[in-house]
């Protein structure tokens, strides 16, 4: 179905207000990740997919990192934000709504913030049973599942013709009525003045003395509404996550979701999918290879024809196309071109930058610096604040000392130059142009272009020219 047939008079309400005292956490509930997001991220995409005229959220515990999140995602006019301050049940969080939503004739998509699993072609699927339910559509609408052990979940009644009568919450079923294995999953459809009227009609007389929202569809039914039940088939989309083995669970299949995509719609190889962890906001090309144990995360961007090796971590970077990343490697918000070669066991980070054909090698560690075209560092090096031209060889061992115990200072290094090993640059330096520094230098003063640099520290040895040297004196 095409979304859009469905966005006229659709608003959604989102309940994210509650701790969530299962996890066993000072972090709200929906504030969990799952797939590098929060729960309540994976709920606003589904909900902003639909188009509808405007996302309602029921905030309390933790409102304002709540909002914070869900900003990053939905534009402010996207949304608007209702405080539920006590937690008295899930009826007193939708009355929140009731100033917004009460006079408008509408449809209203409820959904917890904690079913981060949910898909936009099922809710698409629930609002168009609910306003097509018998011709003339529904006063309410329920989303079910079946479980086999439906242990702590409300029961879906039913009449002995099949219709819809009551939900009853798990405390307070009958022995018979707990062999139902037809729960309701806490997701509706309302038509909105019906369900602000019945609202008005919830007590709190059960075990938990709260407002129950599954006491509506009952009045509802009572006042001769109608109530359709929408069966789903798949529980763990629409089931939401109440502890840490829940948490697991869904992470597991997200995560099972984004890699069968990439393997079928754009052509990544997984050596092993299973062993592959790759967040919501990644893109990678066709035919790049994914060996074990590789987690790619954040806003991240591989090109095609890449090769990354198991035990790397990418994270908010931009990789070109025919990369290869070898074994263990750690990339965090950096910028890597084309036929770049990096690994094994290196570290880039902290916007740096490689232009084309760099080749970066093992134990090298890189903080905000760009590095040219052909250029590389092979072995045992730290460049930091630094800037590298092109056709340049840094040698074993060398480090750019760029802190002087109170602030940072760069190191600038000019295209073909050939730095030797062991070679300390304590910033702030520049070395020109075809210069060359000798073996164990320390290079404290700016290098001439041209010049070979020996000693500690280190001194013009000799001037280099179109190939012959030429002895400076000292």
């Amino acid at each position: 179905m095409e979304f859009a047939q469905i966005q006229t008079n659709l608003n959604v309400l989102i309940l994210a207000a509650g701790l969530g005292t299962r996890m066993r956490s000072n972090v709200a509930k929906v504030l969990h990740p799952v797939c590098g997001l929060p729960m309540i991220t994976h709920v606003c995409r589904t909900a902003s997919a639909l188009m509808p005229e405007k996302i309602y959220i029921v905030i309390g515990y933790q409102g304002e990192r709540v909002k914070q999140f869900v900003l990053e995602e939905l534009d402010e006019s996207q949304v608007e934000f209702l405080w539920q301050r006590e937690q008295l049940g899930t009826a007193h969080a939708v009355s929140m709504a009731k100033e917004a939503l009460a006079e408008k004739d509408c449809t209203v998509l409820i959904l917890s913030g904690d079913v981060p699993l949910v898909r936009p072609t099922t809710m698409a699927a629930l609002i168009q049973k609910h306003r097509s339910h018998r011709g003339k559509g529904a006063s309410c609408t329920i989303l079910s599942v079946k479980l086999e052990d439906p242990t702590g979940y409300g029961r879906i009644i039913r009449d002995e013709t099949g219709l819809f009568e009551r939900i009853v919450e798990h405390k307070d079923a009958s022995d018979e009525e707990k062999k139902v294995k037809e729960i309701n999953t806490g997701i509706y459809c309302f038509e909105s003045r019906k369900l602000f009227e019945a609202l008005s009609k919830v007590d709190n007389s059960n075990a938990q003395r709260e407002f129950y929202l599954t006491d509506v569809p009952r009045i509802l039914r009572e006042e001769g509404e109608a109530v359709a039940v929408y069966q789903h088939n798949d529980p763990r989309e629409v089931s939401g996550i109440n502890n840490r083995m829940e948490l697991a669970e869904a992470e597991q299949i997200l995560r099972k979701r984004i890699v069968k995509k990439m393997m079928l719609d754009y052509g990544v190889t997984f050596i092993d999918p299973n062993t592959a962890y790759i967040n919501e906001y990644v893109n990678i090309g066709q035919d790049t290879t994914i060996y074990p144990n590789v987690s790619i995360e954040g806003v991240t961007e591989i090109g095609e024809g890449c090769v990354i090796r198991s035990g790397t971590r990418i994270s908010n970077s931009r990789i070109g196309r025919n990369v290869e990343i070898l074994d263990n490697c750690l990339i965090v918000d950096s910028e890597i071109a084309d036929d770049c070669i990096i690994g094994p066991m290196a570290h880039i980070r902290g916007k740096t930058k490689l232009e084309r054909k760099v080749k970066i090698g093992n134990f090298v560690e890189l903080k905000k610096t760009t590095i040219g075209e052909g250029s590389k560092a092979s072995h045992l090096s730290y460049l930091g604040d630094a800037t590298i031209g092109t056709n340049t060889n840094i040698g074993a061992g060398t480090i750019t000392c760029n802190y002087d115990g109170r602030q940072k200072h760069p190191t600038i290094i000019g295209n073909d130059v050939k730095i030797g090993s062991d070679t300390m640059l304590v910033a702030p330096v520049k070395v020109g142009d075809g210069a060359v520094t000798g073996a164990g230098s320390v290079v404290i003063e700016d290098v001439p272009s041209d010049s070979l640099v020996v000693g500690v520290p280190a001194k013009v040895k000799k001037k280099l020219k179109k190939e012959e040297l030429i002895e400076v004196k000292e």
